[in-house]
């Protein structure tokens, strides 16, 4: 009976057969050598003159970079300003306000020189003093006072009409609608058909014979993507002009990199369908654009 109950106390506290022999083949490690032994591997020391030359080299690369970057940027260009040819010259000339803009550039209020010469030549004639008819009772003396005073007259209206017609006299609005007219008149296809010649055709439509004749225009032409392209221009320099000496101006610093993006947008329109032809030329050297106005990502 004893070995019974031996045995029935064993299985009771845990210590059977079974387990007797498992607790004797297991061991536990300590956690203290257990440690050692995973710290065991010698650390890598650092050579300090490979991490200096390292440095080294890695300070030449960005240098370098940076002048790489320089050297792209000056290569493309400003996409904000415009080379001085000689259409920019005369824009900044009206924008500005130059006291000889009037006689390179026209006068204010849609007038041209030859229009107000010859309506002030017909106001001179229309109250040109009459003479007296008969000339045996006519008083030369008096027709020649009268011619005088007329003609003292006429210069002093002269006068107040080229004040007022003067573009110095005028605000900056008056100013953009003269420079809205002159982009109209250089870059409108009404003007520019008769001396560009047409963009070339594509394989397609040199194949195709029966090509339906085209329509001469009718009137002045104002929706073209190269008038669009350069009235944005003018807005563009008058915006800049005014951003030079107002740094703060958050407002129109927004509104100047609004249009200088749709412009980017025409120009690769303008690109795209002329098939870089002699239109798309003549617009970039006229305007002084390079290629940084619609080329890659504008940042302002």
């Amino acid at each position: 009976m004893q070995p019974q109950v031996r045995a029935f106390t064993g299985s009771l506290l845990g210590l059977g057969p079974l387990t007797t022999c498992t607790s004797h083949a297991t061991k536990t490690v300590p956690l203290r050598t257990a440690s050692t032994k995973a710290t065991a591997s010698p650390q890598k020391r650092s050579d300090f003159f490979k991490l200096a030359q390292a440095r080294q080299r890695k300070t030449a690369n960005l240098s370098r970079q940076k002048v790489l970057q320089a050297e792209r940027e000056a290569s493309l260009g400003d996409p904000i300003k415009s080379k001085p040819t000689p259409f920019i010259q005369e824009i900044e000339a009206i924008q500005t306000g130059s006291p000889n803009s009037t006689a390179i550039s026209g006068l204010n209020y849609y007038l041209k020189a030859d229009e107000l010469s010859g309506a002030l030549q017909f106001s001179k004639d229309l109250v040109e003093p009459l003479q007296n008819p008969d000339r045996d009772t006519a008083d030369p003396q008096l027709e020649k006072e009268a011619a005088e005073l007329h003609q003292k007259e006429h210069q002093n209206a002269q006068d107040a009409i080229q004040r007022i017609v003067n573009l110095s006299n005028g605000n900056t609005k008056d100013r953009l609608r003269l420079n809205v007219q002159k982009c109209i008149e250089q870059f409108g296809r009404h003007n520019t058909d008769q001396y560009l010649p047409p963009k070339p055709s594509s394989a397609l439509q040199a194949s195709l014979s029966g090509q339906p004749e085209k329509v001469p225009r009718i009137g002045v032409d104002t929706g073209s993507p190269e008038v669009q392209a350069a009235i944005l221009t003018v807005k563009i320099m008058n915006l800049y002009r005014h951003l030079q000496g107002a740094n703060k101006d958050k407002h129109n610093r927004r509104n100047l990199q609004i249009l200088v993006h749709k412009r980017q947008k025409l120009l690769r329109y303008i690109r795209e369908k002329e098939r870089g032809g002699p239109r798309w030329q003549n617009l970039m050297q006229t305007l002084g654009l390079s290629d940084a106005a619609w080329k890659g990502e504008i940042a302002l």
